[in-house]
Protein backbone atom coordinates (compact mmCIF):
# COMPACT_ATOMS: atom_id res chain seq x y z
CA UNK A 1 0.00 0.00 0.00
CA UNK A 2 1.19 3.77 0.09
CA UNK A 3 3.39 5.22 2.37
CA UNK A 4 1.60 7.80 5.12
CA UNK A 5 2.51 10.71 3.18
CA UNK A 6 0.01 9.01 0.32
CA UNK A 7 -2.61 7.53 2.38
CA UNK A 8 -5.42 9.66 1.18
CA UNK A 9 -8.23 7.57 -0.98
CA UNK A 10 -10.34 9.17 -4.24
CA UNK A 11 -12.76 6.72 -3.91
CA UNK A 12 -14.84 8.00 -7.07
CA UNK A 13 -12.36 8.50 -10.55
CA UNK A 14 -12.64 7.02 -14.02
CA UNK A 15 -10.39 6.18 -16.83
CA UNK A 16 -11.01 6.20 -20.53
CA UNK A 17 -9.26 4.99 -23.28
CA UNK A 18 -10.08 5.17 -27.29
CA UNK A 19 -10.76 1.65 -27.80
CA UNK A 20 -13.18 1.01 -30.27
CA UNK A 21 -15.60 -0.95 -28.24
CA UNK A 22 -17.05 1.92 -25.69
CA UNK A 23 -20.67 1.75 -25.60
CA UNK A 24 -22.45 4.71 -27.37
CA UNK A 25 -23.50 6.94 -24.21
CA UNK A 26 -24.63 10.33 -23.53
CA UNK A 27 -20.44 11.86 -23.56
CA UNK A 28 -17.57 11.65 -25.66
CA UNK A 29 -14.66 11.31 -23.20
CA UNK A 30 -10.77 11.78 -24.12
CA UNK A 31 -8.95 9.27 -23.10
CA UNK A 32 -7.50 9.42 -19.18
CA UNK A 33 -5.14 6.82 -18.02
CA UNK A 34 -4.51 5.82 -14.36
CA UNK A 35 -0.91 7.01 -14.74
CA UNK A 36 -2.26 10.44 -15.23
CA UNK A 37 -5.02 10.38 -12.66
CA UNK A 38 -2.06 9.01 -9.96
CA UNK A 39 -0.10 12.02 -10.87
CA UNK A 40 -2.96 14.53 -9.86
CA UNK A 41 -3.89 12.50 -7.15
CA UNK A 42 0.09 12.62 -5.56
CA UNK A 43 -0.21 16.16 -5.31
CA UNK A 44 -2.43 16.55 -2.94
CA UNK A 45 -1.40 13.26 -0.78
CA UNK A 46 -3.88 10.50 -2.41
CA UNK A 47 -2.40 7.13 -2.79
CA UNK A 48 -5.43 4.96 -3.31
CA UNK A 49 -8.05 5.39 -5.99
CA UNK A 50 -10.95 3.34 -6.47
CA UNK A 51 -11.87 3.30 -10.46
CA UNK A 52 -15.90 3.11 -10.92
CA UNK A 53 -16.71 1.54 -14.43
CA UNK A 54 -18.20 4.45 -16.46
CA UNK A 55 -21.57 4.54 -18.15
CA UNK A 56 -20.45 4.90 -21.68
CA UNK A 57 -18.52 1.43 -21.33
CA UNK A 58 -21.55 -1.05 -20.34
CA UNK A 59 -20.21 -3.84 -19.02
CA UNK A 60 -17.27 -4.03 -20.54
CA UNK A 61 -15.12 -3.77 -17.56
CA UNK A 62 -11.61 -4.56 -19.01
CA UNK A 63 -10.21 -1.22 -19.39
CA UNK A 64 -10.78 -0.97 -15.44
CA UNK A 65 -9.65 -4.32 -14.79
CA UNK A 66 -5.96 -3.30 -17.19
CA UNK A 67 -5.74 -0.51 -14.99
CA UNK A 68 -6.00 -1.91 -11.85
CA UNK A 69 -3.45 -4.40 -13.08
CA UNK A 70 -0.69 -2.24 -13.32
CA UNK A 71 -0.85 -1.01 -9.86
CA UNK A 72 0.45 -3.58 -7.80
CA UNK A 73 -2.38 -3.85 -4.97
CA UNK A 74 -2.75 0.27 -4.08
CA UNK A 75 -6.10 1.04 -5.69
CA UNK A 76 -9.49 -0.75 -6.14
CA UNK A 77 -12.80 -1.34 -8.39
CA UNK A 78 -16.57 -1.00 -8.94
CA UNK A 79 -17.59 -3.02 -12.04
CA UNK A 80 -21.10 -3.03 -13.71
CA UNK A 81 -22.42 -6.29 -14.48
CA UNK A 82 -25.42 -7.72 -16.03
CA UNK A 83 -25.28 -11.52 -15.30
CA UNK A 84 -23.62 -13.40 -12.53
CA UNK A 85 -20.35 -14.17 -13.47
CA UNK A 86 -18.43 -17.77 -12.96
CA UNK A 87 -16.85 -18.25 -9.97
CA UNK A 88 -12.95 -17.83 -11.63
CA UNK A 89 -13.98 -14.70 -13.38
CA UNK A 90 -15.44 -13.11 -9.78
CA UNK A 91 -11.98 -14.39 -8.54
CA UNK A 92 -9.78 -12.83 -10.75
CA UNK A 93 -11.68 -9.18 -10.11
CA UNK A 94 -11.66 -9.78 -7.08
CA UNK A 95 -7.79 -10.03 -6.72
CA UNK A 96 -7.19 -7.42 -8.88
CA UNK A 97 -9.23 -5.28 -6.34
CA UNK A 98 -13.05 -4.92 -7.54
CA UNK A 99 -14.97 -4.66 -4.25
CA UNK A 100 -18.54 -3.54 -5.73
CA UNK A 101 -21.07 -3.48 -8.67
CA UNK A 102 -22.27 -0.51 -9.94
CA UNK A 103 -26.14 0.18 -10.64
CA UNK A 104 -27.20 3.65 -12.60
CA UNK A 105 -30.57 5.22 -12.17
CA UNK A 106 -29.10 8.20 -14.36
CA UNK A 107 -27.58 7.80 -17.06
CA UNK A 108 -29.08 6.28 -20.40
CA UNK A 109 -27.15 3.11 -20.76
CA UNK A 110 -26.82 2.08 -17.10
CA UNK A 111 -28.09 -1.29 -15.27
CA UNK A 112 -30.35 -1.94 -12.35
CA UNK A 113 -32.75 -3.09 -9.64
CA UNK A 114 -33.27 -6.36 -12.33
CA UNK A 115 -29.50 -7.11 -12.55
CA UNK A 116 -28.74 -6.51 -8.87
CA UNK A 117 -31.81 -9.32 -8.29
CA UNK A 118 -29.47 -11.88 -10.48
CA UNK A 119 -25.85 -10.96 -9.10
CA UNK A 120 -27.18 -10.51 -4.99
CA UNK A 121 -25.96 -14.44 -4.26
CA UNK A 122 -22.63 -13.72 -5.68
CA UNK A 123 -22.07 -10.44 -4.22
CA UNK A 124 -23.36 -11.73 -0.90
CA UNK A 125 -20.37 -14.46 -1.39
CA UNK A 126 -17.65 -12.30 -2.27
CA UNK A 127 -18.93 -9.72 0.49
CA UNK A 128 -18.86 -6.79 -2.39
CA UNK A 129 -21.13 -3.81 -1.84
CA UNK A 130 -23.57 -2.30 -4.68
CA UNK A 131 -23.09 1.07 -5.11
CA UNK A 132 -25.99 3.13 -6.83
CA UNK A 133 -25.73 6.47 -9.46
CA UNK A 134 -29.23 7.60 -8.14
CA UNK A 135 -31.72 10.45 -6.96
CA UNK A 136 -33.35 11.46 -4.10
CA UNK A 137 -36.60 10.99 -5.37
CA UNK A 138 -35.33 6.97 -5.65
CA UNK A 139 -34.01 6.54 -2.42
CA UNK A 140 -37.22 4.62 -0.58
CA UNK A 141 -37.29 2.55 -3.89
CA UNK A 142 -33.60 1.29 -3.20
CA UNK A 143 -34.40 1.48 0.72
CA UNK A 144 -37.00 -0.98 -0.42
CA UNK A 145 -34.08 -3.34 -2.73
CA UNK A 146 -31.69 -3.18 0.12
CA UNK A 147 -34.09 -4.59 2.63
CA UNK A 148 -34.74 -7.56 0.65
CA UNK A 149 -31.19 -8.41 -0.38
CA UNK A 150 -29.22 -7.43 2.74
CA UNK A 151 -25.87 -6.06 0.40
CA UNK A 152 -24.09 -3.12 1.53
CA UNK A 153 -24.98 0.03 0.03
CA UNK A 154 -22.96 2.72 -0.80
CA UNK A 155 -24.32 5.88 -2.61
CA UNK A 156 -22.96 8.14 -5.30
CA UNK A 157 -22.65 11.90 -5.28
CA UNK A 158 -24.20 13.02 -2.20
CA UNK A 159 -27.01 10.96 -3.33
CA UNK A 160 -28.02 13.68 -5.85
CA UNK A 161 -28.95 15.90 -3.03
CA UNK A 162 -28.57 19.90 -3.31
CA UNK A 163 -28.32 22.81 -1.38
CA UNK A 164 -32.32 22.89 -2.07
CA UNK A 165 -33.47 19.67 -2.32
CA UNK A 166 -31.98 18.64 1.04
CA UNK A 167 -34.57 20.74 2.82
CA UNK A 168 -37.04 17.67 1.51
CA UNK A 169 -37.48 16.27 4.59
CA UNK A 170 -39.44 12.86 3.37
CA UNK A 171 -35.86 12.99 0.91
CA UNK A 172 -34.21 12.95 3.43
CA UNK A 173 -36.02 10.69 5.59
CA UNK A 174 -35.89 8.06 3.00
CA UNK A 175 -31.21 8.80 2.91
CA UNK A 176 -31.62 8.14 7.07
CA UNK A 177 -33.23 4.97 6.35
CA UNK A 178 -30.54 3.91 4.31
CA UNK A 179 -28.11 5.16 6.86
CA UNK A 180 -29.68 3.40 9.42
CA UNK A 181 -29.23 0.48 7.43
CA UNK A 182 -25.39 0.74 7.30
CA UNK A 183 -25.25 2.37 3.92
CA UNK A 184 -22.53 4.29 3.08
CA UNK A 185 -22.53 7.68 1.14
CA UNK A 186 -19.69 9.84 -1.52
CA UNK A 187 -18.93 13.66 -0.99
CA UNK A 188 -18.22 13.93 -4.37
CA UNK A 189 -19.45 15.00 -7.76
CA UNK A 190 -20.28 18.48 -6.35
CA UNK A 191 -21.12 20.08 -9.99
CA UNK A 192 -23.64 18.09 -10.43
CA UNK A 193 -24.99 19.07 -7.61
CA UNK A 194 -25.91 23.07 -9.35
CA UNK A 195 -22.98 23.78 -7.79
CA UNK A 196 -20.13 25.58 -8.74
CA UNK A 197 -16.04 26.12 -7.93
CA UNK A 198 -14.93 26.82 -4.59
CA UNK A 199 -18.92 24.55 -3.88
CA UNK A 200 -19.41 26.51 -0.63
CA UNK A 201 -22.99 26.33 -1.74
CA UNK A 202 -23.21 22.85 -0.88
CA UNK A 203 -20.96 22.86 2.93
CA UNK A 204 -24.08 22.56 4.73
CA UNK A 205 -25.22 19.24 2.94
CA UNK A 206 -22.04 18.08 3.30
CA UNK A 207 -21.81 18.50 7.20
CA UNK A 208 -25.53 17.00 7.56
CA UNK A 209 -24.33 13.82 4.88
CA UNK A 210 -21.65 13.48 7.40
CA UNK A 211 -23.26 13.79 10.29
CA UNK A 212 -26.05 11.32 8.94
CA UNK A 213 -23.31 8.89 8.00
CA UNK A 214 -20.91 8.56 10.96
CA UNK A 215 -18.03 7.10 9.70
CA UNK A 216 -19.43 5.95 6.77
CA UNK A 217 -18.51 8.57 4.57
CA UNK A 218 -15.93 8.86 1.53
CA UNK A 219 -14.80 11.19 -0.71
CA UNK A 220 -14.01 11.30 -4.60
CA UNK A 221 -12.80 13.57 -7.09
CA UNK A 222 -14.96 11.81 -10.13
CA UNK A 223 -12.33 12.46 -12.07
CA UNK A 224 -11.53 13.12 -15.18
CA UNK A 225 -14.80 15.14 -14.57
CA UNK A 226 -16.88 13.65 -17.44
CA UNK A 227 -20.37 16.20 -16.76
CA UNK A 228 -18.10 18.54 -18.59
CA UNK A 229 -17.46 16.35 -21.41
CA UNK A 230 -21.58 16.82 -22.20
CA UNK A 231 -23.09 18.16 -25.27
CA UNK A 232 -23.19 22.17 -25.15
CA UNK A 233 -21.14 22.47 -21.84
CA UNK A 234 -18.26 24.76 -22.14
CA UNK A 235 -17.04 25.41 -18.61
CA UNK A 236 -13.68 24.06 -17.74
CA UNK A 237 -13.48 21.28 -15.41
CA UNK A 238 -12.31 22.05 -11.81
CA UNK A 239 -8.69 21.33 -10.79
CA UNK A 240 -8.38 18.07 -8.76
CA UNK A 241 -7.23 19.85 -5.52
CA UNK A 242 -10.45 22.40 -5.91
CA UNK A 243 -12.39 19.34 -5.74
CA UNK A 244 -11.01 18.80 -2.28
CA UNK A 245 -10.78 22.63 -0.30
CA UNK A 246 -14.80 22.32 0.54
CA UNK A 247 -14.72 19.26 2.36
CA UNK A 248 -12.09 20.78 5.04
CA UNK A 249 -14.15 24.12 5.09
CA UNK A 250 -17.61 22.57 5.85
CA UNK A 251 -16.85 19.81 8.32
CA UNK A 252 -13.00 20.83 9.30
CA UNK A 253 -9.56 19.34 8.81
CA UNK A 254 -9.65 16.82 11.23
CA UNK A 255 -12.94 14.86 10.21
CA UNK A 256 -12.08 15.76 6.64
CA UNK A 257 -8.71 13.81 6.91
CA UNK A 258 -10.68 10.82 8.42
CA UNK A 259 -12.94 10.88 5.56
CA UNK A 260 -9.92 10.71 2.97
CA UNK A 261 -7.53 8.50 4.64
CA UNK A 262 -9.26 6.25 7.81
CA UNK A 263 -13.14 5.53 6.72
CA UNK A 264 -12.51 3.95 3.50
CA UNK A 265 -9.70 1.30 4.42
CA UNK A 266 -13.11 -0.60 5.93
CA UNK A 267 -15.09 0.14 3.01
CA UNK A 268 -12.48 -1.21 0.72
CA UNK A 269 -10.17 -3.77 2.51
Amino acid sequence: MSSPLFAGWDCHAHVFDERPSMHVGHYHPPARAIEALEGQAADVGIGHIVLVQPSVYGTDNSLLLESLSKTNGRHRGVVVLDRAPSDAAMLEMHARGVRGVRFNQVSPVGNGEAALAVLAPKLREFAWHVQWYTRPEHLTKVAEIHARHGLVCVLDHLAGFTASTALDAERWNALERLSDMGAWIKLSGWYRLDAVAPFDSLAEVITRAVNAFPGRCVWGSDWPNTWFFEPGRKEPAPAYSDLLGVMSRAIGPQVAQRIICDDPTRLYA
